[in-house]
């Protein structure tokens, strides 16, 4: 089966690249105007739209490496009053992350929401209520986390079947910003080999770099690939094998491409390094690519495939 895009895909595509190109920045994280920006340009809502067009768009998050807790606020935006205009932004965890009442949150000091999904329902708990969250060292410094104390059950706003839904479109749109990053560090990796010269030539013109590139591209299109293929089909399987190829091309991609940067790309100056914390960090959303492939391999013990 052939899949393209069509005009209006690829106009959204392009429309959310442009505002990111033109918005997003290593040193603009903590600039308000961003989430007011991504608010009015619709992004929250993107409820109204089909699942492989939220994989489009968060394909290019991932790929800008996009600030703020803009994944969950997208996911409680048909549970939580304001959140898909913006107006609220949303955190999230799975209950299993939280322990006596304690819970460490990315994004925690900018929440006005805190959802955290169980088996059979999902809980909002007000982020005010809380209190200020104690702030920790984050992995990623693009995305700051925080510890939240005394959580009790919180509001029930959705049922067992929004629970499932919820874990489903936070796999698959996980796995859309793997892609986008996979796609991004290859772009960088590739950009530099044009460019950078030893004894005369383009770096890339050697055949140990061709084989790093190639094999950048190759994990970038099937991640991207599955990730399609996952969003179409809404299929609790094809979301778990997108974040299996969408994590390792994701932290193979951002490892190779500072590898082909050579010293300076070991350097927080130089984007394969946030690029590669980004992906560390997205590797651990809604079940690292291990349980993913885990729950693959039982399934196909039990279906005898």
């Amino acid at each position: 089966m052939e899949f393209r895009l069509d005009g209006g895909q690829v106009e959204l595509q392009q429309t959310v690249a442009r505002f990111a190109e033109s918005r997003f920045s290593l040193t603009a994280v903590a600039d308000p105007s961003l989430w007011d920006g991504m608010a009015a340009l619709g992004l929250f809502g993107l409820t109204d739209l089909g699942p492989v067009e939220a994989v489009i768009v968060f394909e290019q998050l991932g790929w800008h490496l996009a600030p703020g807790p803009v994944l969950w606020t997208v996911l409680g935006a048909g549970l939580v009053a304001g959140a898909a205009t913006g107006e609220r932004r949303v955190g999230g965890v799975d209950a299993a992350a939280v322990a006596d009442g304690t819970v460490v949150v990315e994004h925690a000091g900018e929440l006005d929401v805190l959802v955290v999904v169980h088996e059979d329902h999902v809980a909002a708990h007000d982020a005010a209520a809380l209190g200020p969250p104690e702030p920790l060292v984050p992995l990623d410094p693009l995305t700051p986390v925080g510890r939240f104390t005394g959580l009790g059950p919180g509001t029930v706003v959705g049922d067992a079947r929004a629970a499932s839904d919820l874990r489903l479109r936070g796999t698959v749109l996980t796995a859309a910003s793997l892609a986008g990053l996979a796609g991004r560090a290859l772009e960088v990796a590739r950009a530099y080999a044009l460019d950078r010269e030893q004894f005369g030539a383009p770096i890339g013109s050697f055949q140990a770099v061709k084989h790093l590139l190639a094999d950048m591209y190759v994990r970038a299109g099937l991640a991207q690939s599955e990730t399609y293929a996952a969003a179409a089909l809404e299929d609790p399987a094809a979301g778990a094998a997108a974040k299996v190829l969408a994590a390792d091309a994701a932290i193979a991609n951002a490892g190779t491409a500072i590898q082909v940067l050579g010293g300076m790309g070991f350097t927080w100056d130089m984007l394969p390094h946030h690029l590669l914390k980004r992906a560390r960090v997205l590797e651990q959303s809604f079940g690292t690519g291990d349980d993913h492939a885990r729950r693959l391999g039982s399934a196909l013990l039990v279906t005898g495939r």
